[in-house]
């Protein structure tokens, strides 16, 4: 009769196991191994640590289990907001909210680091690359989840399964990037590097312009999403990009790199090539030295690039033309 149970029990437990096997649910350690390298190409092109952004797919997706991920391919539990993509609805904090819904798992990952360039997350990036703690603190403190804990439990997820050691893979270059990915929307770095020089400024990449380039061509080689030519490098539609122009391929900082305090104004600048130089934003540029949109500068003004000015812009007006006075004759005595 002991024989007759055990045996019994073991084919429920194996039935258990099967069975769960079947629902396919995906363990956290599954989860990590299949998205680690969408994490480290993230960290090399965004700047955001592979650790937190892995912490936060395994915390928002349930590990790729909740309804989100499985049907939306959203693992970060990004809200429509102004998204003009493919949609879903979900119940979250409110019913039936509208969540934003992608083709592929990587498109997921690379809006989550699109979505961290806004301005209320600017500070993370003032923040070491391997400092986990901070940007934990840092996405609680800005408002990125509504639990009072967030930040305890991203550092919990990273601790427990090591993830800080996929940044120190990223930071010491021991990773194997550029790799070439299986979807049609592979990385704008992978694509770039596999077919023109990627360069860095200011910690943001981007490449200079070919004879024949258009923001449009450029999109569909670098299968970058509509529009993000244009408002990257705050350009006009229908524009002409002449050979060696720098474009951008991830928005551009809040403030130039340090030690860029001031740049003098010289003939030919303006405020758009400026921004381009330094890779900033043209409208936090014109914002810190106190200037309106449109405004352009003179040669020889100072244009502050990491802090605010404290006063006015000096218009430096130039010297009006010398006029001629009327003629004058003279009529001599012979």
């Amino acid at each position: 009769m002991k024989s007759h149970l055990m045996v019994f029990s073991i084919w429920i437990a194996a039935v258990s196991v099967f069975g769960q096997k079947g629902n396919g649910k995906i363990s956290r350690d599954s989860y990590i191994e299949k998205y680690a390298d969408l994490a480290m190409q993230e960290m090399q092109r965004m700047k955001i640590p592979a650790s937190i952004t892995l912490a936060q797919g395994c915390l928002e997706s349930d590990n790729g289990n909740s309804r989100l991920a499985r049907n939306g391919n959203n693992h970060f539990g990004i809200k429509c907001h102004d998204w003009d993509g493919h949609r879903m609805f979900h119940d979250d904090d409110k019913r039936n909210e509208c969540f934003r819904s992608y083709k592929t798992d990587a498109d997921s990952y690379r809006d989550h680091s699109e979505f961290l360039m806004k301005e209320r997350y600017a500070g993370l990036f003032e923040l070491r690359p391997d400092d986990y703690r901070g940007w934990a603190r840092g996405l609680k403190k800005a408002g990125y989840a509504t639990a009072r804990n967030y930040a305890d439990l991203l550092i919990d997820i990273i601790e427990e399964n090591e993830l800080y050691l996929y940044d120190q893979m990223v930071l010491t270059g021991r990773t194997t990037f550029p790799v070439e990915e299986s979807s049609h929307a592979s990385s704008t770095t992978t694509e770039a590097r596999f077919r023109r020089e990627l360069r860095t400024r200011n910690g943001v990449n981007y490449i200079l312009t070919r004879p024949g380039d258009t923001p449009e061509s450029l999109r569909h080689e670098l299968k970058l999403y509509k529009n993000e030519i244009y408002r990257y490098n705050e350009l006009e539609k229908g524009c002409q990009l002449l050979p060696g122009t720098v474009i951008y391929l991830q928005p551009k900082r809040r403030t130039a790199a340090r030690g860029k305090e001031v740049h003098l104004v010289e003939e030919g600048d303006s405020m758009h090539s400026i921004s381009q130089l330094y890779g900033l934003k043209l409208k936090c540029l014109y914002k810190m030295n106190l200037m309106s949109p449109g405004e352009e500068p003179l040669p020889g003004q100072e244009i502050y690039l990491r802090k605010p000015r404290k006063e006015g812009v000096l218009k430096i007006e130039p010297e009006p033309e010398e006029q001629e006075g009327p003629a004058m004759h003279f009529k001599f005595d012979g």
